[in-house]
């Protein structure tokens, strides 16, 4: 664990540079407004040890797979976000002397993000090889207003020395990624040129045909009047730029103003790119870079009104929890229902970008109630247009009549995983989008969606179980065989409790969508039937008879539900008798060792308490928590909200504040080991959660917000908005209770405790703690 960025409540702060740290603190200080998102890379020249990002949200390429063993069924092709052309290099030579944190002293140096303006701010002191120092101030924001823009403020101050500066203002194009399975780079040039002080650079993506086009322009100024320059554009394949030449003197500022454009073919015809991005680039530098920050600033304090949970007393925890709900805001608007999130955002090249069942399970909550409701209803419709690839991806495998399996990964629908484990066995994810459904009908009232694009998309899913499981002459009842649960240290394991039972559920609802529609929107109903060739008599008493006769294994004795058949066979040893050197299990242990051990990486019976504890009793919640996670080495990013919310719901509240602070600062603080690759964004989602639906135990029951809250000793108070129904509610939990304010222009009914607690528009209410059990 990493403990070096300084605690603030709005602002990441690193003071002192150290390369080894570096590739942590260009995730962590990373930048991004949904269209577009930037590692936190330094404008100047580096020779040490970094990982170049820029990425355009959508943008992808199929990289060929590259596998050992080619097993039939593998797809061809894994997509991955690109990272693009390089848009914020400015090249600072000093006398020939180039500007590079690797090769010279550095004697002053801090870094910060500040969450709540949205920019990245960077100050140093270097000193060069010949003794000359200079003094650096780079301020950089990817625009929320216009979200295809960037701008850059950086200024430099010769020190102890006047002289010549050779700037350098570039569009690096000629990039690649580091994941790329054959070194390929994935970028074909398309045109380049420069004209004084404005540089353009379009590239298509190979396979694809993606095309994007970069363009920038520089401005010099001294002393906050324009240089007089002369700027000399210079054009080549993959690369333009501006140089000037300036003579600096000691003392005296001289800043550099870049403004930037990344405009796509997804958005505009190919033979219109160029001339949008100059319109646009116009536009922006006109504003100029103190104008755009005034309005980045503005936007952001809109979405901090909305998203922001304020922790009193404890400046970790609050760090942590604004640290997580920016990098969201930063990665996903929910204006495109073609875009969806990956699980490190616009952070990092790992998992390619692409979408994991991630998103349904753990972003859709936090958008539910944070953002307005056609955003979560956009996630959703990504699904929904994807079916027909689902179904084909279920053919692949062998499945027919219209069953459909999601896949693990993906950016068009085409499943690109090609671990064997994975693509084939990790199929609880078609659950976790049935579930979101549900989740998005239950939180909004939109039942509509059912006959809109839910109901297809649950018989789909519902099909493809149904043909999954088989009949177990020596049971004597329905069994799932070869799967591989959220517990990725267990591979092709038999009757997996958590599959098996979000399995039967996602019949179940299918079943009752099925009613919905057909009792509502007879029309609706028949053109379904038609289009899906749907048996309803024989294809729901079908799910239900499975539901009625689904094993699922359990150990009475001990009143738990057994992660899979065989579970107790292993050698049961709690993590906290593993040596700390060990840790983490996948950097030190060998794949069999750990698919032979009794260790969890997160939450698999306790994911599906989790999402149905309204169906067991505490007793049983708690019997399972015990069990399992005293074996649990959260290994995942996504595990340990699961299990605050759960040790919340049990009342075991330090448990729930240690879980809660280790999945808010799981990045900040590096706890995985990982952070350097880029950031968890999709298990960030869960640290939001973790304090509304865990501390202050937020759920929809009947139609009606209930909360049943506690305060950790370790807070004041904490408060968060949410947005319900048409209704803005303010949740304010500090030591003598809970204090409801209902900032809507109608009446609300909140359930506080169980109890019905009626909310007039424009007032509050207030509701003192009671004792949970």
């Amino acid at each position: 664990m990493k403990n070096y960025i300084k605690a603030d409540e709005w602002q990441i702060i690193e003071e002192g540079f150290d390369p080894k740290l570096n590739e942590i603190s260009e995730s962590l200080f990373s930048i991004g407004n949904g269209h577009m998102g930037q590692r936190a890379n330094f404008e100047e020249a580096y020779s040490g040890k970094t990982l170049q990002g820029n990425y355009i949200a959508g943008v992808y390429y199929p990289d060929k797979t590259r596998v050992g063993w080619w097993k039939n069924g593998y797809p061809e092709n894994f997509a991955k976000v690109l990272n693009a052309a390089n848009w914020i290099g400015i090249d600072i030579n000093i006398e020939n002397e180039q500007l590079d944190l690797a090769t010279c002293k550095v004697l002053d140096f801090k870094r910060v993000l500040n969450m709540r303006e949205g920019y990245l701010q960077r100050t140093f002191i270097a000193e060069l090889k010949s003794g000359k120092q200079i003094k650096v101030n780079a301020k950089r924001f990817c625009s929320i207003v216009d979200e295809e823009a960037g701008a850059i403020e950086y200024t430099i101050s010769p020190i102890n020395f006047s002289g010549a500066i050779t700037i350098n203002a570039y569009i690096d194009g000629d990039i690649a990624n580091k994941d790329s399975n054959y070194d390929e780079k994935f970028w074909d040039a398309v045109n380049s040129e420069a004209n004084n002080n404005e540089a353009y650079l379009t590239l298509r993506t190979k396979k694809t045909l993606y095309e994007v086009c970069t363009g920038a322009c520089a401005h010099v100024y001294k002393n906050g009047n324009h240089a007089g320059v002369r700027y000399v554009g210079s054009a080549q394949e993959k690369y333009t730029s501006t140089i000037i030449n300036v003579d600096a003197k000691q003392g005296e500022g001289l800043s550099i103003y870049k403004y930037a454009v990344n405009v796509s073919s997804q958005n505009y015809k190919s033979e219109d790119l160029l001339s949008t991005c100059k319109k646009i680039l116009n536009e922006v530098s006109a504003k100029g870079f103190d104008n755009m920050l005034a309005e980045q600033a503005a936007a952001w304090k809109e979405k901090w009104n909305e998203s922001d949970i304020i922790i009193e007393g404890d400046v970790a925890a609050q760090q942590g929890i604004r640290f997580n709900i920016f990098q969201l805001n930063q990665t996903y608007t929910g204006k495109d229902d073609r875009l969806n999130i990956g699980p490190k955002g616009f952070t990092g090249e790992k998992y390619g970008g692409s979408t994991y069942w991630d998103t349904e399970a753990y972003c859709v909550p936090f958008y539910l109630a944070t953002a307005s409701q056609q955003v979560t209803k956009n996630l959703l419709i990504y699904r929904y247009k994807q079916l027909d690839k689902a179904i084909e991806n279920a053919q692949k495998l062998g499945f027919n009549n219209g069953a459909a399996l999601y896949p693990m990964v993906t950016m068009n629908g085409e499943e690109c995983h090609n671990e064997w484990e994975i693509t084939f066995e990790e199929i609880h994810r078609n659950g976790a989008i049935a579930y979101a459904i549900y989740n998005y009908i239950n939180y909004t009232g939109d039942i509509d969606y059912l006959q809109e694009y839910g109901l297809e998309v649950l018989i789909g899913i519902a099909r493809f179980w149904a043909q999954r499981v088989n009949w177990s002459e020596n049971k004597g009842k329905f069994v799932m065989l070869g799967v591989t649960g959220p517990n990725e240290y267990e591979n092709n394991v038999n009757n997996n409790w958590y599959t098996s039972t979000i399995a039967c559920w996602s019949m179940e609802y299918a079943s009752d969508a099925v009613n919905y529609v057909k009792a509502n929107s007879d029309k609706k109903y028949q053109q379904l039937i038609k289009k899906l060739s749907f048996n309803e008599a024989d294809e729901t008493s079908s799910w239900d008879d499975i539901c009625k006769n689904m094993y699922f294994p359990k150990d009475e004795n001990k009143n738990i539900f057994l992660q899979q058949d065989g579970f107790l066979d292993k050698e049961i040893i709690p993590v906290n008798y593993l040596d700390p050197v060990e840790r983490p299990l996948n950097q030190n242990w060998s794949w069999d060792r750990i698919l032979r051990s009794c260790y969890i990486k997160q939450a698999d019976v306790l994911q599906g308490l989790y999402f149905f504890s309204d169906k067991f009793d505490t007793e049983t919640l708690r019997s399972n928590y015990e069990f399992y996670e005293p074996l649990t080495v959260h290994e995942s990013s996504l595990s340990p909200c699961v299990h605050a919310i759960l040790a919340a719901r049990l009342s075991r509240e330090d448990d729930a504040y240690n879980f809660y602070l280790r999945t808010s600062r799981l990045d900040l603080d590096d706890y995985n080991n990982d952070t350097e690759d880029g950031l968890h964004i999709t298990s960030m989602a869960g640290t939001w959660m973790s304090v509304v639906e865990g501390f202050a135990g937020m759920q929809v029951k009947n139609d009606k917000l209930s909360f049943s809250p506690f305060l950790p000793n370790q807070w004041k108070s904490y408060s968060f908005n949410i947005t319900f129904r048409g209704a803005l509610i303010n949740v304010l939990i500090n030591t003598d209770g809970i204090c409801l304010s209902n900032y809507s222009t109608h009446n609300v009914r909140i359930n506080v405790f169980d109890e019905h607690c009626d909310i007039n528009s424009n007032a509050q209410i207030f509701v003192a703690h009671k004792v949970r059990v």
